[in-house]
């Protein structure tokens, strides 16, 4: 860690060389018949008046001798231009006439070459100056802040403290933002011991940069304490805090301090606006944000880029789709940043959905605006593909997510390590576990997280062996699991029942990594007991747990339960269920349909009771599918326009899967014609008709994709298995609760279709 020597002296205001004061903005005027010892220019030679290029020709042509002053304006435009090569030329102009010798002429080249982004030019040129002042070493500090080189910025100011130079307000300014950048907080402290030292902590820009620091550190209190000491608060001042505020998590305060800014008469800027509303983007204050935008408007900030993109983002994190889709077409200019937007906050509107269909559509929405930007002479950056492609995932998408994959290529982001591991996950999620498996080996660089989505899509698609094989590679390079990869191995272990194995990667990540397990630990544990058949371990295994069961765990036993013919157990399990979430319509209908089956009528007219109590309507049995674009949702018993070809196709897959030992189990409708009288029909599940649909309507050796909104039941799973076989078609389901991939009367959740067992997201 960089130190600073213990004496200093820092003085308040900065002290002026002669050669300075006489090139200050008020004395930069000229004659402009008379530069000095050279001969008289005509008009048309005044630099002033000319543009760049005109007087670069001008300035190559002889050996002309101009005043320093003459020069600003030329090397001002370089800077405009951001041109290395014309401030080279001028350079070599200024050292051929001798002008080199002007101090405040050669410390402005240090700030152009700085501002130009060549800070070894910059360091040149500052290295061969006459001499050396305070204004010189800001600039150069200044020049290595603004080009991301934090810790040279501190060896430069360490360099001037070593010869005596003495720094002001403004050069401790850079220094803490240097300090910010390196997230060197204890470097930070010992410049704000300076700078209380000498009592300059209520001076504007010294207090800026130390609410800048100390909230890029988590430190809020002080950066509001470093705020609340600066006597003359500025516009970045209350900008600074207010972003401070929203940095770490206390939104609401932020905008207290947005509404005190007002009420003393500070005039916020674009940055500032766009602070507030992001604040009320995080705390959907949309009333408080549409007051912030008119007054954006009031001051003529209205069509600025930066606020109107911020508005646009409010009205998409508050679910105002159709606000935002307004305001974006009737932006003049649209950036990277504003598609970004529009495509996270359709993806955004999958999770505010009322059901899978309305979520299915506002992701094909936000695939929509994706090729907007893709039409447009706009090119996406690695946030836009990497969006794209959870998008692609959650869809299961995999024909948008190979084409996104192809622009990935072209636009030559693959090599990207966010997007090669967006590219794991997303084909592992649609289904294809070769895609996943090439897109990692081609990756030529990997996190934990690009390690943690392949082992999970491994466990997903049942394949065990080569799971934990990757397990044991990610160790033997030397990267260090965290408590996701462990799920992914549990889940691998669970899936394959592997009891002893997966009780030793249970103990190696509590006692070598000192990892706490967490509920998605257990729930694999769990998982792996059940579907052995193991049910009072499964059930002792609870016991052992520091907390109470969730959702997933006791839908594990229930499912289990069910499937070995321990319905008492399976009874508890839904009944424990049920406490924990009295308005989950699946649980209801679950152990309806168990009490039916038993035929337990005090049971199942209690169960209807409870279901009226709390308004439980019918089961929400959706799936939906989308070929070329289009997407087709289904319901049981759908009446769809092409009804009687595919219930006429339907039975013939029937009829075909019992020859190969399918045999249909009728699940039970439950109505009510009356108080006392229950009825009974038998429907084809959603899933059914979906997969008839989509068998006559894809090509032949297309697979079929299907995202269902409940889990699938035991027939269903049983038909899609058989007709797997007689088709020799792949059908993919994601239902609730896992993906299902049926190949050839396999399927890769290994039997055992009712399991909720939920991979979690590996960025977690």
């Amino acid at each position: 860690m960089a130190s600073l020597p213990s004496a200093v002296v820092v003085g308040n205001t900065l002290k002026l060389d002669p050669d300075f004061k006489r090139h200050s903005p008020s004395s930069l005027s000229f004659d402009k018949k008379n530069y000095g010892n050279s001969a008289q220019l005509d008009k048309s030679l005044d630099p002033f008046s000319l543009e760049l290029t005109e007087a670069i020709a001008i300035v190559k042509e002889g050996n002309l001798k101009v005043e320093s002053a003459a020069y600003l304006p030329l090397l001002q435009e370089c800077i405009g231009k951001n041109s290395v090569s014309e401030a080279q030329t001028i350079h070599a102009h200024i050292i051929k006439t001798g002008t080199h010798q002007d101090l405040f002429l050669m410390t402005f080249l240090v700030n152009v070459y700085a501002k130009c982004g060549t800070m070894a030019n910059a360091r040149k040129v500052f290295d061969n100056l006459p001499r050396r002042n305070v204004v010189s070493w800001t600039s150069l500090m200044s020049g290595y802040v603004k080009n991301s080189l934090p810790e040279i910025t501190i060896g430069v100011f360490q360099e001037m403290l070593g010869v005596g130079a003495y720094p002001t307000n403004y050069t401790l300014g850079i220094a803490l933002n240097a300090c910010s950048l390196l997230s060197d907080i204890e470097l930070g402290k010992q410049m704000h011991g300076f700078i209380l030292k000498y009592r300059i902590e209520d001076d504007t820009s010294i207090g800026n940069a130390l609410c800048s620091l100390y909230s890029k550190r988590g430190i809020l209190d002080s950066a509001i304490k470093a705020f609340r000491r600066i006597e003359e608060k500025n516009v970045i001042s209350w900008t600074s805090v207010i972003s401070a505020c929203g940095d770490n998590g206390k939104p609401a305060k932020g905008l207290d301090f947005f509404v005190k800014m007002l009420s003393e008469g500070v005039e916020p800027n674009e940055f500032t606006l766009t602070a507030a509303l992001s604040l009320c983007c995080v705390m959907l204050a949309l009333e408080v944000g549409l007051q912030i935008q008119s007054l954006s408007i009031k001051l003529g900030y209205g069509s600025n880029l930066a606020v109107m993109n911020s508005v646009m983002y409010m009205y998409l994190k508050s679910g105002y789709i159709r606000e935002a889709n307004q305001l974006f077409d009737a932006m003049g200019t649209i950036n990277l940043v504003a598609w970004n937007a529009m495509i996270a906050g359709h993806a955004q509107m999958m999770e505010l959905a009322e059901d899978g269909v309305s979520a299915h559509h506002s992701g094909y929405q936000a695939l929509k605006m994706f090729l907007r930007l893709h039409q447009s002479s706009m090119k996406p950056d690695m946030f836009t593909f990497s969006s794209v492609l959870n998008i692609c995932s959650s869809l299961a998408a995999l024909e948008q997510g190979e084409q996104v994959h192809a622009q990935a290529i072209k636009s030559g982001f693959l090599s990207d390590v966010v997007v090669g591991t967006a590219l794991v996950d997303m084909y592992g999620k649609c289904g294809s576990i070769h895609g996943a498996s090439k897109a990692f080996v081609e990756m030529t660089t990997r996190t934990m997280i690009s390690w943690t989505s392949m082992i999970s899509a491994f466990a997903r698609h049942g394949q065990t062996r080569q799971a934990l094989q990757l397990f044991e590679d990610m160790r033997l390079v030397g990267v260090k699991p965290n408590k996701i990869t462990f799920v992914g191995v549990l889940a691998a272990c669970s899936h394959s029942g592997m009891v002893d194995e997966a009780l030793s990667y249970f103990n190696m990540m509590k006692n070598e990594y000192k990892i706490k397990p967490v509920m998605d630990h257990y729930a694999c544990l769990i998982d792996m007991f059940v579907r052995l058949g193991r049910l009072e371990e499964a059930f002792d295994f609870i016991k052992t747990m520091d907390f109470e069961p969730n959702e997933v765990i006791w839908s594990i036993l229930i499912a289990g339960c069910r499937s070995h013919g321990k319905l008492e157990l399976a009874f508890h399990a839904a009944e424990q269920l049920l406490n924990l979430n009295p308005k989950d319509s699946e649980t209801y209908f679950w152990l309806l349909n168990m009490y039916l089956s038993a035929e337990r009528w005090k049971d199942v007219s209690r169960v209807r009771k409870m279901m009226k109590v709390e308004k439980i309507g019918t089961l929400k049995d959706w799936s939906w599918m989308s070929i070329k674009d289009e997407v087709y949702s289904f319901k049981p018993d759908d009446q769809l326009g092409s009804m009687g070809e595919i219930e006429e196709f339907l039975g013939d897959l029937h009829e075909r899967a019992k020859t190969l030992g399918y045999e249909l189990q009728t699940n039970l409708e439950v109505t009510d014609s009356g108080e006392q009288e229950t009825t009974f029909s038998i429907v084809h599940d959603s899933e059914k008709l979906a997969v008839a649909f989509g068998l006559l309507n894809t090509p032949n050796a297309a697979p079929i994709r299907i995202n269902k909104s409940i889990s699938m039941c035991k027939d269903c799973h049983n038909f899609a298995k058989f007709t797997s076989i007689s088709t020799g078609r792949t059908i993919i389901v994601r239902d609730s609760k896992r993906l299902h991939k049926f190949v050839n009367g396999h399927c890769s959740c290994g039997g055992f279709q009712q399991s909720p067992l939920i991979f979690p997201e590996s960025n977690d």
